[in-house]
């Protein structure tokens, strides 16, 4: 299968809403995301156009896309700039400036062709660009699925656990900076 990975542009808001209500219906999204479908497809479309003007702009937050040749929308990753010494969506102080993955998701057709390990590049790559240590992300305990992607993709266990409404999370990392300390391989 072949794709193109590329941020996503403001006037795209409908493909925006669309992945992500796609994203929302698929069993693992209980666990894997903190929205729901049902409040996701409440909100309006002034929502969804500002969330991708933002992603589109680029300052604090990016949003990649895979995108097949015909033009329909694989696969999506968000990537937060999270600045040291702010607090995060789960409570946490971050110890210094990072970027933070979220929302991702590839459509059940593009699994295990590549694309995710494609979008995970393009968010740490973004992340080069930005002024921060390291990337993050989270992933509940029993997405065992997840796991594997994000150390395939190079991440590490750092040993940072949170609990949100599904339960507990695990924090990986991926250090964009030497003087970090050592990201422990605790899978």
């Amino acid at each position: 299968m072949s794709f193109t990975v590329r941020p996503v542009q403001a006037s795209e808001w409908p493909l925006v809403k669309e992945l992500r209500l796609a994203a929302l219906q698929d069993p693992v999204a209980p666990i894997a995301f903190l929205e729901t479908y049902e409040r996701a497809v409440a909100q309006p479309d002034d929502f969804w156009q500002g969330r991708a003007a933002d992603a589109a702009l680029g300052e604090t937050v990016r949003q990649f896309i895979g995108e097949s040749p015909e033009g329909r929308w694989l696969g999506s990753v968000t990537v937060l700039v999270e600045p040291a010494g702010v607090e995060d969506f789960c409570g946490q102080t971050a110890p210094f400036a990072q970027t933070h993955v979220v929302g991702v998701f590839v459509r059940p057709e593009a699994r295990g062709t590549g694309l995710a390990l494609a979008l995970f590049d393009a968010a740490v790559e973004w992340s080069r660009t930005q002024p921060v240590d390291r990337v993050r992300l989270y992933v509940h305990e029993s997405n065992a699925r997840a796991q594997a992607l994000y150390e395939k993709a190079g991440f590490k266990r750092t040993g940072v656990e949170v609990t949100l409404s599904a339960g507990p999370e695990f924090e990986y990392a991926f250090p964009l900076v030497s003087s970090l300390p050592e990201v422990r391989d605790l899978g």
